[in-house]
């Protein structure tokens, strides 16, 4: 007898799971690795400028396209920077993007920068949904907030590992 009440039951939440369609392939997949609000002498960009820089990682074994997503430096106002049409991040991959206000320079570079007096660093999909944030505290000295074990842990203060494996510090 209990059998009978089971299937309706399993059928109602297939049928209910396969009708819920959203875009989360970014969610959880691609997250903020590591940032670097302070960076003077670290790691230079295309021009040689010493820029902000975030670090996207890709936990997936796919490669993700992240087109029309957006990146901020404020939850309140989280679509400021739109990833261009053709944006990908490779499996187990790294993305950089340079926080730089310097949107006239080749490669991606967003139209603001990180401020060393702490904010948040948000990602969020082309809908406006945020698919992950992190704020970060006050820093001065040249380090970076990372992931520590890479792609999953919490955030930590430390050397950087600027486009690569942050469990290497």
């Amino acid at each position: 007898m209990k059998k009978i009440y089971l299937l309706p039951i399993l059928v109602f939440i297939i049928a209910f799971s396969a009708c819920e369609k959203t875009d989360d392939t970014v969610q959880g997949v691609v997250v903020i690795n590591e940032i670097m609000p302070v960076n003077s002498s670290t790691v230079a960009d295309q021009n040689g400028q010493f820029d902000d820089w975030i670090e996207l990682f890709n936990k997936s074994y796919t490669d993700v396209d992240l087109s029309g997503y957006y990146l901020s430096d404020n939850s309140d106002k989280n679509l400021k920077w739109q990833f261009p049409s053709g944006t990908t991040i490779s499996g187990n991959g790294y993305l950089i993007i340079w926080a730089d206000d310097d949107t006239t320079q080749s490669g991606l570079h967003a139209n603001f920068k990180l401020s060393s007096a702490g904010e948040d660093v948000v990602l969020s999909r082309t809908d406006g949904k945020i698919t992950d944030q992190v704020t970060f505290p006050a820093q001065t000295l040249e380090l970076t907030y990372a992931r520590i074990p890479n792609g999953t842990g919490p955030f930590k203060w430390g050397n950087a590992t600027f486009n690569r494996n942050n469990d290497t510090r």
